[in-house]
C-alpha cells in the first residue's frame, strides 16, 4: 500500500551521502526494492500505480503521514527532506512539519497533491569553493504527468496547464484512458481531433473549421490539374490532422498519389488513425525509422495514402511532385526555395499564409524582415498582401531558374491563398522577375501607380502619379511601396475550370467566390457572367499550354517547351493573346472612402453601370465588399460618383442627379438615393459569400505627411 517504514527512510538518507550503499540495498529483499527506487528518485514508467509514483505525490495527507510511520513513539526523519535540513523529531512535531511545509504548498491535479520535495533530486551544483559534496538542496516539485522537476510553484501550475492545453492528461504513473477525441466531418471526410484543436500553438492536431473555403479552393485547383495528366503526385507538406490529403484521395481516387507529411510524431499518429477511420490504406515511410510498410484495409478503388514524418524542406528536396501545398503556421517564406527546387514542369504550387498581421500592414517591420517589402496601411491592403506574397514566390522560383503564372490569388479575413503554375526555363524566370516593381502611393488621395520599367532615375517621380497632390499640398505626399508583383492575379480559363469542378463535386461554399473571381478577372459585372468565356468555349490557353475542357476532344495537351511543334504553339498562343481581352486593372477603390460628406451614394451595382457607360472597365472585387476594380483614374471615379449622388437633406424628392453651381446641363436620369443597407440588399446572396463579407471594418485613414 505504499507504506514506508522508518528504517527504510533512514537508509535512504544514508544513500544520499554514500552512493555505494545502493549496491547493498539491492540484496535486502524484494520488499525493499520499491521503496529504494522511489526514495532514490528512480522514476519507473510502469503502469503499476500507486507503488511506482514519486513519494511526494499523494492523494491524502494521511498517506503522506504514513510514509513517516507516526504510530511509533520514536524520533522519525521527514521522508521528503534530507537530514541536514530537517533532523529527526517526535511524531507531533513531524506531523506539523508535513502539514505546514509540504502539504499546504502542494499543487493539486485530479485529486492528487504534488507536494514540495527537498530531496537531492536535482543535479548537484558545486559551491564557490568547487566542493561537490557539500551543496544546497533546493525545493522542487515532481510533475505527475511527465516526471519533470520544477522549482517554483507558479511554474509548476503553468507546466500542468500546458499539459492540459495539449490534451496530455495521461500520467506515466496512472493508468487512465486516452484523452477524449472529437470526430469532425467535412466534405464526406471524417477526422479525429483533440478538444483543443483550434489552438495551433498548443495542440498536435490543429484543425480550423474556418479554413473550409480554403481547402475547397485548393481541392478545385488539384482537380483541374488531375484532368491534365494522370496520375499526379501531390504533397500536403503540413498535414496536421490530414484532412486535406484525405479529401484529395477520397474524391479523386486513382487520379492522384497523395503524400501527407508532418514533422510531429503525434500528428503522424493522428493522420494514420484518420486514414483508417476513412477506410483507406496507409503506406508508412518514416525516414527516422527507416521502414516502409502498408497497413489497413481500404475499400475498392481507393488509393493508398503515404504518410511521412520529416521536415517539409527535407521531403521537398528529396522528392519531386506535381502539386505541392504549403500551409505552415505563419509565413511560408522559409519553404519556398525547397518547394520550387524539385517541382515538375507545369506543376502547381499553392501556399496559404496566415501571418496577416504583417501582410495587412499591422506589423510593418515583420513584413520588411520576412518579405523585404516596405508597406503602409492603405484602402487596398488585402490586394497589396497578395502581391507581396506573389513577389516572394516569384523570387524563389527565379532562383531555381523557373518562372510562374499566377492562377489564383485570394485574400480573406484570416488567410492569403496563392496558386501558381511553374514554368521551367531561365527565359520564363526572367519574364516573371520583370513583373516585380515598386508602387507609388499618394498619401493624400490614395492614388497609386506602378513605377515604369527601366533602371534610369527620374528627376521628378511624382509626375508618374495621375493626381496633382504634390503641387497643391506641402511636403512629400507619396511613398514608395514594394517591391510587389505587378502582373495579373487571376487566370480566367483556370478559374472557369475550377468552377466546373466545384459544381461537379458539390462544393457549395466555393462556387460563389469562384464566380466573383471570374468576374473580377474579366473585369465585368455579374450581369455579364457566363460559364463559358468569349471565343472558343472548348479551349483554354494558359501560359502557352492548350488544355482540353469537358467538351474538347481527347487530344493530348501541348506543352510549351522544346518540342517538335514549338513554333506552331507560339504562333497560335500569340494570336490567342491578341484576341483575348486585356488584363484586369490593378487594385481597386472603396466607394465609402471617396464619397462626399452630406451626399447619398447611388447603389453600388448601379454605380458600376454608370462607370461602364462612361467607357471604363469595372467589376466588384472579393478583396473588399464595397470595392470597385476599374481602370478609371481616381479623378474620373470621383466625378461619376459625385454626379449620381444626391444631397442628404432632399428626402422624398424626385430622383435625379445632383445639380452643382455652374451645372446647367444634366440630361441623364440618376438613381434614387440609397444608404448602405440598401446597397447590401442589392448585392445578391451568392456574391456576398464570394466577396469577403466577413470584413466589418475599413482600413484606417492614410498617414499623411502633413499630419
Amino acid at each position: 500500500d505504499g507504506v514506508v517504514v522508518s528504517e527504510k527512510v533512514k537508509s535512504n538518507n544514508l544513500d544520499v551521502k554514500i552512493p555505494e550503499s545502493d549496491l547493498e540495498t539491492e540484496g535486502k529483499g524484494t520488499e525493499e526494492e520499491p521503496t529504494r527506487e522511489s526514495d532514490s528518485n528512480i522514476l519507473d514508467v510502469s503502469l503499476d500505480y500507486p507503488r511506482d509514483k514519486h513519494i511526494s505525490i499523494q492523494r491524502y495527507l494521511s498517506d503522506l503521514e504514513k510514509l513517516a510511520d507516526l504510530r511509533e513513539d520514536k524520533k522519525k526523519p521527514c521522508p521528503l527532506c534530507p537530514e541536514e535540513k530537517f533532523k529527526a523529531c517526535y511524531s507531533h512535531k513531524l506531523r506539523r512539519h508535513l502539514q505546514n511545509l509540504h502539504w499546504k504548498v502542494s499543487v493539486e491535479f485530479k485529486g492528487y497533491r504534488m507536494c514540495i520535495c527537498h530531496l537531492p533530486c536535482l543535479p548537484v551544483k558545486p559551491n564557490l569553493a568547487g566542493d561537490q559534496t557539500v551543496s544546497k538542496m533546493g525545493a522542487h516539485y515532481h510533475c505527475i504527468i511527465c516526471s519533470a522537476t520544477i522549482t517554483r510553484r507558479t511554474d509548476m501550475i503553468g507546466h500542468i496547464n500546458r499539459h492540459v492545453n495539449k490534451g496530455e492528461t495521461e500520467s506515466r504513473f496512472i493508468t487512465v484512458r486516452a484523452p477524449p477525441t472529437e470526430v469532425v466531418k467535412e466534405s464526406a471526410t471524417d477526422v479525429q481531433v483533440l478538444p483543443n484543436h483550434s489552438t495551433p500553438q498548443k495542440t498536435d492536431s490543429y484543425f480550423n473549421p474556418k479554413m473550409k473555403l480554403n481547402r475547397q479552393l485548393i481541392f478545385c485547383a488539384l482537380a483541374v490539374l488531375a484532368e491534365e495528366r494522370k496520375p499526379i503526385e501531390c504533397l500536403d507538406a503540413f498535414g496536421a490532422t490530414g484532412i486535406m490529403g484525405l479529401q484529395w484521395a477520397k474524391h479523386l481516387r486513382n487520379s492522384v498519389k497523395v503524400t501527407i507529411n508532418d514533422c510531429n510524431e503525434k500528428s503522424v499518429t493522428i493522420i494514420k488513425e484518420n486514414c483508417l477511420l476513412n477506410k483507406m490504406k496507409v503506406k508508412l515511410n518514416i525516414k527516422e525509422e527507416g521502414n516502409d510498410e502498408t497497413v489497413g484495409d481500404g475499400e475498392e478503388n481507393t488509393g493508398t495514402i503515404e504518410v511521412t514524418k520529416m521536415d517539409a524542406n527535407v521531403i521537398m528536396h528529396l522528392r519531386s511532385f506535381d502539386f505541392i501545398h504549403l500551409d505552415p503556421f505563419g509565413t511560408c517564406v522559409n519553404y519556398l526555395d525547397s518547394a520550387f527546387r524539385n517541382v515538375r514542369n507545369l506543376g502547381i504550387v499553392s501556399l496559404t499564409s496566415t501571418d496577416i498581421s504583417s501582410l495587412y500592414a499591422k506589423a510593418q517591420h515583420v513584413a520588411l524582415r520576412h518579405y523585404g517589402c516596405n508597406i503602409v496601411r492603405t484602402e487596398y491592403y488585402k490586394e497589396l498582401a497578395a502581391r507581396i506574397v506573389i513577389a516572394a514566390v516569384t523570387r524563389a522560383a527565379a532562383r531555381c531558374n523557373k518562372g510562374i503564372e499566377v492562377l489564383l490569388a485570394v485574400a480573406l479575413e484570416h488567410f492569403v491563398l496563392v496558386v501558381v503554375r511553374v514554368l521551367r526555363g531561365p527565359s520564363t524566370a526572367d519574364d516573371s522577375a520583370k513583373k516585380i516593381r515598386y508602387l507609388l502611393h499618394c498619401q493624400w488621395c490614395e492614388e497609386r501607380i506602378f513605377q515604369k520599367e527601366g533602371n534610369m532615375v527620374e528627376e521628378n517621380p511624382y509626375q508618374q502619379l495621375p493626381c496633382d497632390c504634390h503641387g497643391s499640398m506641402p511636403g512629400r505626399t507619396a511613398v514608395l511601396l514594394g517591391p510587389l508583383w505587378s502582373g495579373a492575379l487571376f487566370n480566367t480559363g483556370f478559374l472557369r475550370r475550377m468552377l466546373l469542378e466545384a459544381v461537379q463535386y458539390g462544393l457549395d461554399e466555393a462556387q460563389p467566390l469562384l464566380k466573383t473571381l471570374i468576374c473580377e478577372a474579366e473585369c465585368t459585372t455579374s450581369k455579364h457572367f457566363s460559364t463559358h468565356g468569349p471565343g472558343d468555349e472548348n479551349k483554354q490557353e494558359e501560359c502557352g499550354v492548350y488544355i482540353k475542357t469537358s467538351n474538347t476532344s481527347a487530344e493530348p495537351y501541348l506543352v510549351h517547351g522544346k518540342r517538335k511543334g514549338e513554333d506552331v504553339v507560339r504562333s497560335v498562343a500569340k494570336r490567342a493573346r491578341a484576341e483575348h481581352s486585356a488584363e484586369h486593372p490593378a487594385f481597386y477603390y472603396n466607394v465609402h472612402r471617396h464619397s462626399l460628406r452630406g451626399m447619398n451614394m447611388p447603389k453600388l451595382n448601379k454605380f458600376l453601370t454608370y462607370l461602364s457607360e462612361a467607357g471604363y472597365r469595372v467589376s466588384r472585387t472579393h478583396f473588399d465588399p464595397m470595392g470597385v476594380r476599374t481602370n478609371a483614374p481616381l479623378a474620373q471615379f470621383k466625378t461619376v460618383l459625385l454626379k449620381y449622388s444626391t444631397p442628404t437633406y432632399t428626402v422624398g424628392q424626385a430622383d435625379g442627379p445632383v445639380h452643382l453651381p455652374g451645372d446647367a446641363h444634366v440630361g441623364e436620369e440618376a438613381p434614387a438615393a440609397a444608404d448602405t443597407k440598401a446597397e447590401d440588399a442589392e448585392f445578391p446572396e451568392d456574391e456576398k459569400c464570394g466577396v469577403a463579407a466577413a470584413v466589418s471594418t475599413h482600413s484606417s485613414p492614410p498617414h499623411c505627411a502633413a499630419d
